[in-house]
């Protein structure tokens, strides 16, 4: 799922958003170094639901890269998942949402590491999975099934699948989801506001509730979920999206009542050990050239914002998943546009007059020759997608 723009950077001339972003940066090292509290670290641009402020914290996630595995068999990975540090060496991730975008992305990355994935989405995954094992050998770790993720019986199955496909879960990410479509709000048929808040909010609500359960009986496994955030996360507008910016604003309230119940039980109640520790997460890929971003999109929102902050999925995938797989503790805040990384696509882009090499001057996609793509410019990342 990606974010989207929002007002606030819209609103704002190039210098002003400039500014404030660098008045950030310099709030952000000042942080790091003790000279001021990292509460001050805020900015008043949101980009898309995701703020150009973080918290300290969250501005200096540290990645680390997970161990590649011997020579072990697929039957052995899958009965045994060897520990090393905390980190396991042959992981295995369930990634929903998983056959386009940066879902697909995630997949890859995950895969090119050496870990085992279970992919899902409401389409066929056939030839997403086919696609994987072509890249990464017939033995690669990648399995697929169809999952409607607002529907418990769809996610019931796809609970078993992965059970019978990887067998340990460390890793589950929150990703399928929709917006709508870019509309005002009276202008969309009911059915698809419906669609809209059962997938992204109930969907994620479902099935953290069913990893949840199948990752706390894993004896001895300590697992992570990551919900994906997206535009409307912090509460600013998010018109043309209400549908999407509502359940988006959902997530991080949910993923702290279940990091507050994990870490503390529920007043009046026995707290529950359970046999495995799960913890909750925020994901936050930012811009991603998708469906989502680029859909109903305009030559203005192409040339500006997402001419500067938007990413190709690899990028994202190789940025995030270094992250999601280094994550320690409860109630993390995982993103891909940090503070500092934002000041320097501004920099790149304002004060050395870098061109975008994705969004031309009029607010075209810039196409490669060695590349597919579809009608609203979403490059093609496999055959058949």
């Amino acid at each position: 799922m990606e974010a989207f723009a929002s007002p606030a950077i819209l609103t704002s001339s190039p210098s002003q958003v400039t500014q404030k972003l660098f008045n950030t940066g310099s709030n952000v090292r000042q942080a790091a170094l003790g000279k001021v509290n990292s509460a001050t670290v805020t900015a008043g641009i949101s980009y898309g639901g995701v703020m150009a402020g973080c918290s300290v914290a969250a501005a200096l996630v540290t990645s680390s890269s997970a161990r590649r595995a011997g020579k072990e068999t697929r039957c052995q990975r899958k009965a045994k998942v060897v520990a090393m540090r905390g980190t396991p060496v042959i992981a295995g991730a369930v990634i929903t949402g998983g056959a386009a975008g940066v879902g697909y992305a995630y997949a890859d990355e995950f895969l090119r590491r050496g870990h085992q994935v279970v992919i899902c989405d409401v389409k066929d995954c056939s030839q997403a999975v086919a696609a994987l094992k072509k890249k990464h050998g017939e033995d690669a770790g990648i399995y697929g099934t169809i999952c409607d993720v607002s529907s418990i019986e769809s996610i019931n199955a796809l609970i078993e699948f992965t059970k019978k496909s990887i067998g340990v879960v460390h890793y589950w990410i929150n990703n399928a989801g929709i917006n709508g479509g870019r509309r005002r709000f009276t202008e969309l048929p009911q059915e698809t506001v419906e669609a809209v808040v059962k997938v992204n909010l109930g969907g994620i609500l479902l099935c953290t509730h069913a990893a949840m359960r199948l990752m706390e009986q894993q004896t001895g496994v300590t697992s992570h979920i990551f919900n994906t955030v997206g535009s409307g996360v912090k509460g600013g507008g998010t018109p043309g999206y209400v549908s999407y910016g509502a359940t988006k604003r959902g997530l991080p309230q949910m993923t702290d009542s279940l990091v507050r119940e994990i870490e503390d039980g529920v007043q009046g109640y026995d707290k529950v050990e359970t046999p495995g520790k799960v913890n909750c997460h925020c994901l936050s890929p930012g811009m991603v050239f998708t469906d989502l971003l680029l859909n109903d999109s305009t030559p203005e929102l192409r040339k500006f914002p997402f001419g500067v902050l938007a990413a190709q999925p690899e990028e994202v995938a190789l940025d995030l998943v270094p992250k999601i797989l280094g994550v320690n503790g409860n109630g993390k805040s995982v993103e891909f546009l940090t503070a500092d990384k934002i000041l320097t696509k501004f920099f790149q882009r304002f004060i050395l007059g870098q061109k975008s090499e994705y969004i031309d001057d009029d607010g075209n996609v810039i196409k490669t020759p060695d590349a597919q793509y579809q009608d609203n410019g979403v490059r093609v990342l496999y055959d058949g997608m």
